[in-house]
């Protein structure tokens, strides 16, 4: 067995600790649900929090027929709050939890949602709860019961599944030609209604569209014949479970549907890998077991490779310039920081320091090694950082250790690593790194970053950057504005400008690196107040410059210039980091991440960057991923996009992506976001998917019982001007390994997921955003496009329905919109008509995409009378003081119209 195969072995036996979820049996464990710092102490949401999630268990096992339930979880609480005999953290953090506890904001309130933007069955990246739905029972009318809304949380995060309602297409005509609700199972029972004073009033009808209008609301009935769906309408009594292959409403244009290709919820769950390795329970589940846990200030050791592979590439040099600014800039106030180095033996060069000023700073910077030499023992370095972890409490819970190796070595620690109750990060510096060192981040929910040899990628000093406190506190953290590096000819300049927002400027700090010689430089502030070479401190043994900017650094456009004085070529970089500029307003942030650590090469990966603002997506920004090998040999720029199509899942949620479809090299990679805001185009939005229904009200003994209206929030995707921002963030490290012997990888065009149509005069238009010849990439070679009046019939048999003369149209790049028109010479449109729509994109190897979503058009005219309404009904109005934000799912409308009113779905 290779050494690789030895590491998944060991990870298979060792497997433990980390924020991931684990499956004993039936029952889920190691949940972790971290509340935020900034939330304020409270010991009754630790309370709370037991209380939903012992109720959720029974609703879960009851939901899943008997299969699943939570078993163990951990509540962790900040460092902030006053101890109080709560176990000692671990690996768990923040940032790593499952289910975090924020103070709620002034878009979403109190929502519960699921941060979910993969595919269809991946898992979602956390659940997000506020401390208001927590304690506050009002809100258990709306909402439902806490377990329950867990419940439906839980199915989005764990399974990947979709929301079965739709706040933007709240309505649609079936096949029967009836108006119907969005929602699953269609069992549900209820009526329409526009609330008015004392009573509710019937709806109107949109003489352009034939649907109700946008007032128009559905409330369902409080008592159900039917026990369907959670992910639908968790709050009614009657709702235990999921629909299923029988129950499921194919017709609704829901998240669900979008997503999964039309699978009910339960086929998605039933196909885990939960249900392929567990049993039905013969008896009820056992009570969940909860412990409460606080871990304290930050103690980090850094252990350091000083081997002699070390000595080559300026790798030492290169070493203190990074480890320089992260002791610096990076390290948080009142951190507790100590420093090992290691070749064939390990020593001390720094006990636990305290992080305080800058005096303390640079007693840590002075002592960093700096020459190289013999041969590589990781372990070696990792007993001394345990050494120096355990010197002020005897143990090493809740530590971390960031170890920076270059080379392969001997690793026979993984049981102690696993065991200690650290955090281990990793950088990997060039090609050769011990692949156990992936093993022993994966365990600790630590984070592994890559950096290659090339002084112009910047990747040290990126590595470097990405490690931050996990605790949640976003405002003590430094974040980075621009990281950029270029290989400068002679008498050359290397120009830029970074974008300092009104979110961050305090401990603003500009880093040049140079490779040679200190160049010209020239730093100019917005107003024009110019820092030249006097006003930087030079290091030329490190081979840095730094700047530093007093008070908060002035808001808008910096520009730099460095000019390469020398007569040959040199490497020269730029780094620019700040913190949060004001302790009330945390700053924007970007994260950056593969949807995977591993490829073979069978399937496409995808490139993520969360753009968010306080929870908000930022939109409209420009986002650049660079993917360069750890040889530096190789390197590829995408744009991520947040437009709905291809890889991106939802338009204008902040989350940008793309397909990954290079993998034709072995290796290992690195992922680096850049994100540049500029005018006024960049804005924060409503974020609007994954959460639970708020249901305006609801119907018994023939009342309709009003739950207090959310208040209204800004509408669109324009709510507010960010302004002029720069952001740069790692995304870690992936492999790609493809099987020995096996042809490079060919990929299909993506499939078309907003496809709609709509009926102008006498012919059809359709519109779409193009895929590309491979996924997202390049443009495909042609389209075929069939219709059919049998909605089952185009689902289930595409090739079998009518195909739409497409010959004509060439397709356009990846990510362009798409339009094509055509006469119906076959069918005559006329009151009642409903067409369905239906496209595959084709690649010059003939592969086909997936059939793309089902758009509707359909001709219903109003009926002459106004359909009854609910006037009759009394109005109850719950009196509560419910706060919370109306969340919008963006969907695709798709109009209809020939001559007279028609109606769009």
């Amino acid at each position: 067995m290779d050494s690789r195969g030895a590491v998944v072995l060991l990870l298979m036996l060792y497997l433990s600790g980390g924020a991931s979820i684990k499956l004993e049996g039936n029952g889920f464990t190691d949940i972790v649900i971290a509340i935020n710092p900034a939330v304020p102490e409270n010991p009754a949401l630790i309370d709370q929090i037991k209380d939903m999630v012992t109720n959720a268990s029974d609703d879960l096992f009851t939901a899943t027929d008997r299969m699943f339930y939570f078993k163990r979880i951990k509540i962790l609480v900040p460092p902030n709050w006053t101890p109080n005999n709560f176990t000692a953290g671990k690996t768990e953090s923040y940032e790593k939890a499952n289910v975090v506890v924020v103070e709620p904001n002034a878009v979403y309130g109190d929502d519960p949602y699921t941060l979910q933007y993969d595919e269809c069955g991946k898992p979602g990246r956390y659940i997000h709860l506020t401390p208001n739905f927590l304690l506050n029972d009002n809100l258990i009318e709306a909402y439902g019961p806490r377990g329950k809304v867990f419940v439906h949380e839980w199915a989005h995060l764990r399974w990947g599944v979709y929301d079965e309602y739709n706040h933007q297409t709240p309505f649609y005509i079936s096949k029967e030609k009836r108006i119907e609700a969005t929602r699953c199972s269609k069992d549900i029972k209820g009526t329409r209604g526009v609330p008015s004073g004392n009573s509710v009033q019937p709806c109107s009808i949109d003489p352009t569209t034939g649907l109700p209008t946008e007032t128009c609301q559905f409330f369902p009935e409080k008592n159900q014949n039917t026990h369907v769906s959670y992910m639908y309408v968790q709050s009614l009594p009657a709702i235990t479970g999921f629909c299923n292959d029988k129950s499921h409403n194919t017709e609704a244009q829901n998240m669900q549907n979008r997503m999964c290709n039309y699978r009910s919820v339960w086929s998605v769950i039933g196909s885990s890998e939960d249900f392929k390795n567990s049993n039905l329970m013969v008896t009820p589940p056992p009570a969940p077991q909860f412990t409460v846990l606080q871990k304290g200030r930050r103690e980090i050791c850094l252990v350091l490779d000083v081997s002699g592979s070390m000595s080559g590439y300026e790798r030492i040099t290169r070493l203190r310039q990074a480890a320089s600014l992260f002791l610096r800039e990076v390290v948080e106030e009142q951190s507790m920081v100590g420093i090992v180095q290691f070749h064939s033996v390990g020593s001390i060069i720094k006990h636990l320091t305290l992080v305080h000023d800058d005096a303390s700073r640079e007693e840590l910077v002075k002592v960093l090694p700096t020459s190289a030499s013999g041969g590589t023992r990781i372990c070696e370095g990792i007993k001394y950082g345990f050494e120096v972890l355990r010197k002020d409490d005897q143990n090493t819970d809740g530590n971390e250790i960031l170890l920076l190796s270059d080379g392969e070595s001997p690793v026979d620690c993984l049981p102690q690593v696993n065991s200690s109750g650290v955090t281990f990060h990793a950088i990997a510096l060039g090609p050769n790194y011990a692949p156990e060192i992936q093993t022993m981040v994966d365990w600790t929910g630590g984070i592994l970053v890559l950096a290659n040899d090339k002084v112009d990628s910047n990747g040290l000093v990126d590595a470097f950057n990405a490690i931050k406190s996990s605790d949640g506190d976003l405002i003590q953290q430094s974040i980075q504005l621009e990281s950029s590096g270029l290989k400068v000819n002679s008498k050359d300049w290397f120009n830029g400008t970074v974008s300092v927002d009104k979110t961050v400027g305090k401990d603003t700090s500009f880093l040049i690196i140079w490779e040679t010689t200190v160049p010209e430089i020239t730093v100019r502030s917005p107003s024009g107040k110019v820092y030249g070479n006097a006003a930087f401190v030079h290091d030329t043994q490190i081979k840095t410059s730094v700047l530093g900017i007093n008070g908060i650094a002035e808001t808008g456009d910096w520009t730099y210039s460095l000019l390469n004085t020398l007569s040959t070529s040199q490497s020269l970089t730029i780094t620019v980091t700040s913190r949060a500029a004001n302790a009330s307003v945390p700053p924007l942030i970007v994260k950056a991440h593969m949807n995977q650590e591993s490829s073979n090469g069978s399937r496409p990966m995808l490139v993520f960057a969360e753009v968010s603002q306080d929870g908000l997506p930022v939109i409209l920004a420009d986002v650049r991923a660079t993917i360069e090998s750890s040889t530096g040999t190789i390197k590829h720029e995408l744009q991520l996009l947040d437009n709905g199509a291809g890889a991106d899942v939802f338009r204008h949620d902040g989350i940008y992506s793309r397909y990954f479809t290079s993998l034709e090299n072995n290796g290992v990679y690195s992922l680096k976001v850049r994100v540049q805001g500029q005018g006024d185009t960049a804005r924060l939005a409503v974020r609007r998917h994954s959460r639970a229904l708020y249901i305006p009200g609801y119907v018994e003994n023939g009342q309709v019982h009003l739950n207090p209206q959310k208040p209204s929030v800004a509408d669109g995707d324009q709510q507010a001007d960010v302004g002029n921002f720069s952001r740069t963030a790692s995304g870690g490290a992936f492999t790609v390994s493809l099987v020995p012997g096996s042809p490079l990888p060919a990929f299909p065009p993506c499939k078309i997921t907003d496809l709609s149509a709509r009926l102008e005069e006498d012919r059809v238009l359709l519109t779409w955003t193009a895929p590309g010849e491979d996924f997202d990439q390049g443009a495909a070679e042609s389209y075929e496009i069939r219709m059919s009046q049998d909605f089952e019939l185009l689902r289930r048999n595409f090739t079998y329905t009518q195909l739409v003369n497409s010959s004509g149209l060439t397709p356009k790049e990846s990510g362009s919109g798409e339009e094509h028109h055509f006469f119906l010479d076959e069918i005559a449109i006329k009151n009642g008509t409903i067409i369905y729509f239906a496209a595959r994109a084709k690649d010059k190897e003939s592969q086909n995409s997936e059939v793309s979503n089902i758009a509707q058009a359909a001709l219903i005219l109003p009926p002459a009378d106004p359909p009854k309404g609910v006037n009759v009904l009394v109005l109850v109005l719950s009196v509560t003081g419910v706060v919370a934000a109306a969340c919008i799912i963006a969907s695709t409308v798709m109009c209809v119209k020939k001559r007279t009113p028609a109606i769009y779905a």
